[in-house]
């Protein structure tokens, strides 16, 4: 772009949408409007945390569990994505998601290795360098099997003592509601 005199001008985002269709908008933390202001709209960085990137982070965080390696893959700095971490909570949701995808993954391998258990192949050489004897050894992580065992019997303990709780079908129902009889006839007198 150039002005009347033939100059060139450098036209800087002004933050309207209309200055930079090809741009993701978002709404900033500190300007989420209160009673009844409207929120204010800003674009994305160029550098920062587009929809793409964070896609490409979450998968990568969800398949590795490591944090260091998913902020590589997205072309961002570890210190970038704990501070969106901390600064977004539907990133930090996304965080969550996908560690817990990560870890049912690790689980699920565990599970399997201490229900079928695994192999090793031992190769000994001799002095030349050509096979002696092979030896496959089969084995049984008992240790690892007990602890997903204990872990996931601590899980479901809780979801249904959560699931119980104050539900108005759970098993204490009955008593809540007689107690809460018995006090309206004590109120009434």
């Amino acid at each position: 772009m150039a002005d009347q005199n033939g100059a060139k001008v450098v036209r800087r985002f002004s933050g309207k949408a209309s200055d930079a269709p090809d741009r993701e908008l978002s709404v900033q933390r500190s300007q989420r409007g209160s009673a009844g202001s409207g929120a204010q709209l800003r674009a994305v960085r160029k550098d920062g945390w587009t929809v793409e990137r964070r896609k490409i982070f979450m998968e990568t965080l969800a398949a590795t569990c490591n944090v260091s390696e998913a902020a590589r893959v997205a072309g961002k700095n570890l210190s970038s994505a704990y501070y969106q971490k901390r600064r977004d909570p539907g990133f930090a949701r996304e965080w969550a998601q996908a560690l817990s995808v990560g870890y049912g993954e690790l689980e699920a391998l565990l599970l399997r290795q201490a229900l079928f258990g695994t192999e090793e192949e031992e190769v000994v050489l001799d002095g030349e360098g050509m096979v002696k004897s092979r030896k496959v050894k089969r084995g049984h992580p008992n240790a690892v099997g007990v602890r997903l065992l204990l872990q996931h019997r601590r899980e479901v303990g809780e979801k249904l003592a959560a699931e119980t709780v104050d539900r108005p079908d759970g098993a204490d129902a009955v008593e809540r509601l007689r107690a809460a009889l018995e006090r309206v006839r004590e109120r009434r007198g």
